[in-house]
């Protein structure tokens, strides 16, 4: 199964929110090749939940319930959703600053493309994420 990990600004939609609805549509993503990631998406894949602007750290996990479906707001027909399940909250949040000092973001989309919204997290990456999230 592949790992994603996805941003979303905390004051429009935190993991909180993802708890409290249990699932959720995850919408509202234009950038083509965050959309080309989410096209690729399936049924069980592991997505860290990013929470972006003053924040920036990595705060939850959450899991693929429901894979690529037309998003029913475009008229082109070019966009897609997934709906994510909220799986477990870090008892630690991650910041992007720790994640850059970690040899495994070296070439991640997270340190060289950070408006990205949605990007592939390799098994070494996930692992880190997880592992920070539990040390301190």
């Amino acid at each position: 199964m592949a790992s994603w990990l996805v941003k979303t600004e905390p004051n429009q939609y935190s993991y909180l929110d993802l708890e409290a609805d249990g699932t959720a549509e995850w919408d509202g993503v234009a950038n083509p090749v965050a959309q080309r990631h989410m096209r690729e998406m399936r049924e069980g894949d592991a997505c860290v939940i990013y929470h972006s602007g003053a924040e920036r750290s990595a705060v939850g996990l959450a899991r693929v319930v429901r894979g690529p479906y037309p998003d029913p707001t475009d008229p082109r027909g070019k966009r897609v959703w997934v709906d994510l399940r909220a799986e477990r909250r870090f008892g630690q949040s991650v910041s992007l600053t720790t994640l850059k000092a970690e040899a495994a973001f070296a070439g991640s989309p997270l340190v060289r493309v950070p408006r990205l919204s949605v990007m592939p997290l390799d098994d070494q990456q996930l692992a880190v994420i997880e592992r920070l999230a539990l040390e301190r």
